[in-house]
């Protein structure tokens, strides 16, 4: 391999467009995750940034071995410089052509650098479309970066039940003609028409 396989720069410049579009009175809004609140959504987010860095640089520690489940993520003063700082970090690292080879952790999970590489992305893009949802943003995925994620995705929802019940909900099933931002994110166990479901949804 002779370099990265994906640039995830114009992904993680998004995500911190979005974060920076985001206003106090938005933070205790309900996301398409359960259990979050825009406050919570964007602590994940720094956290797994902060996770994937270390993964690429094979920084192994705290960062990467805590599983993001352990506890709700409280967001930490200073977050509007802090995320974006660390998003760009977490760009940087994955350039390395040797951030995508051998073996690395995150979340507490072994598992070869390409597969962290694509996780990481996966979380960029599901995640920006997340939080342009629960605060009223336009959401502009990276062309690339979107391609791989549905890719990741396609794949999981292929895997044993077992396995991709761990990570993702039900699929949700959208139109073949639909955009593929939408099919990405019913593959994710999303309803790309949150927040506005039909009655009973």
């Amino acid at each position: 391999m002779t370099g990265a396989p994906l640039d995830l720069g114009p992904q993680a410049h998004e995500l911190a467009r979005l974060a920076r579009g985001v206003d106090d009175i938005a933070l205790d809004r309900p996301t398409p995750c359960p259990d979050y609140a825009v406050r919570h959504l964007l602590a994940h987010l720094e956290g797994l940034a902060e996770a994937f860095r270390d993964a690429a640089r094979k920084r192994l520690g705290p960062t990467t071995d805590t599983s993001p489940d352990t506890a709700l993520p409280e967001l930490r003063p200073g977050w509007r410089d802090r995320l974006p700082e660390v998003l760009g970090e977490l760009a940087e690292a994955w350039r390395e052509p040797s951030a995508w080879q051998g073996t690395t952790r995150a979340g507490g999970v072994e598992l070869p650098g390409a597969a962290a590489g694509a996780v990481a992305t996966d979380e960029l893009v599901v995640h920006g479309w997340d939080l342009a949802r629960a605060t009223g943003q336009e959401y502009r995925p990276d062309p690339a970066a979107l391609a791989s994620a549905y890719a990741f995705l396609t794949e999981a929802a292929e895997g044993p039940e077992e396995e991709r019940s761990a990570v993702f909900g039900p699929v949700v099933p959208v139109p073949q003609d639909a955009p593929l931002t939408d099919r990405a994110i019913g593959l994710s166990g999303r309803d790309p028409r949150w927040p506005d479901l039909p009655p009973g949804r």
